[in-house]
């Protein structure tokens, strides 16, 4: 079993930043590809960001691509996304996802509040 934690989101005015973080338990982590997902209200849960287990690989969605980071630090069990130039339509639920292929395991946090506004 993983649990994983985020942590970061809050209020931030257009244009802003912010770094989610999300910290894993467990001495596999490194055996997780990681990944963001978010989720506004009244739409489904979408796909924001992945990394592999390394970190040599990531993808984003066409609506972050030049703006979010996603970053992992194996040694802290621990996956970053750093969102710059943030716009209302970020506004959402962000969710952090452990996923191992091998074994099929798929692990949720209880998701983190970001909220882009004037």
């Amino acid at each position: 079993q993983v649990h994983v934690v985020e942590s970061g989101g809050g209020l931030v005015q257009p244009a802003g930043s912010l770094r989610l973080s999300c910290e894993a338990s467990g001495p596999t982590f490194s055996t997780y590809a990681m990944s963001w997902y978010r989720q506004a209200p009244g739409k489904e849960r979408e796909l924001v960001a992945r990394i592999s287990r390394a970190g040599g690989s990531t993808n984003y969605a066409e609506t972050v691509k030049g703006r979010f980071t996603i970053s992992r630090d194996n040694g802290k069990n621990t996956v970053y996304l750093q969102m710059n130039s943030l716009k209302p339509e970020d506004t959402a639920v962000y969710y952090c996802n452990a996923y191992r292929l091998s074994s099929q395991d798929n692990y949720w946090g209880q998701g983190t509040q970001v909220t882009v506004s004037s």
